[in-house]
């Protein structure tokens, strides 16, 4: 089992976290290679003065106590202008469209299942009622009409006993509950986005 690296403490690497830049980007920065910055976070080898020259202007510019692992970003660091209405748009015509067409392959889930519970009840009565006479009906006609219907209450008990049918069933109602969810906050941002004025 492969062990799970610890994250640097160098200041190189303070400084690489919190401006979000890649190792090639701060290597180019400091006028170095990338395998070197890698190597002085993972402390096989030191800051050179020359280095450290270069570093230092962003390395001022940390906090006092700059965390050693990524962050979410705090609620205060969201946007403050609004957003391009038709990057929202777009995006809240996909998830209605999407939802629809999972909504749909609910229903016709649901339906299936509608019709599975039919023969549920409607079997055992059909197995259980008597022969009809074989002037009626031929034994050998009575016994394949037999065997249909066994063959249905398989199908049937195999389809309600079916924990994969019963995923897909949850997986999809999950999906269209997302995208929904997803759309009505697409729709308040939108209306929120509207100039002064303009009816909501």
């Amino acid at each position: 089992m492969p062990r799970k690296s610890i994250p640097s403490t160098t200041l190189v690497a303070q400084v690489r976290r919190y401006f979000g830049l890649e190792q090639q980007e701060l290597a180019g920065y400091l006028g170095i290679s990338r395998p070197y910055v890698a190597d002085i976070e993972a402390g096989r080898r030191t800051l050179t003065a020359a280095v450290l020259l270069r570093l230092n202007p962003l390395a001022r510019l940390l906090p006092a106590a700059t965390p050693t692992t990524s962050s979410a970003p705090e609620p205060t660091d969201v946007p403050t202008i609004p957003p391009a209405p038709g990057l929202l748009e777009a995006r809240l015509d996909y998830c209605q469209h999407h939802a629809r067409r999972l909504r749909r392959e609910l229903q016709q889930l649901a339906a299936a299942a509608v019709k599975v519970r039919r023969w549920q009840a409607v079997l055992p009565g059909l197995l259980a009622a008597p022969a009809l006479p074989e002037t009626l009906l031929p034994a050998a006609e009575a016994h394949r009409a037999r065997q249909w219907l066994l063959h249905r209450q398989q199908q049937t008990t195999a389809l309600l006993n079916d924990s994969a049918w019963a995923a897909r069933y949850h997986l999809l109602r999950l999906r269209a509950e997302a995208l929904e969810t997803e759309a009505a906050a697409l729709v308040e941002l939108l209306q929120a986005t509207l100039p002064e004025g303009v009816p909501k």
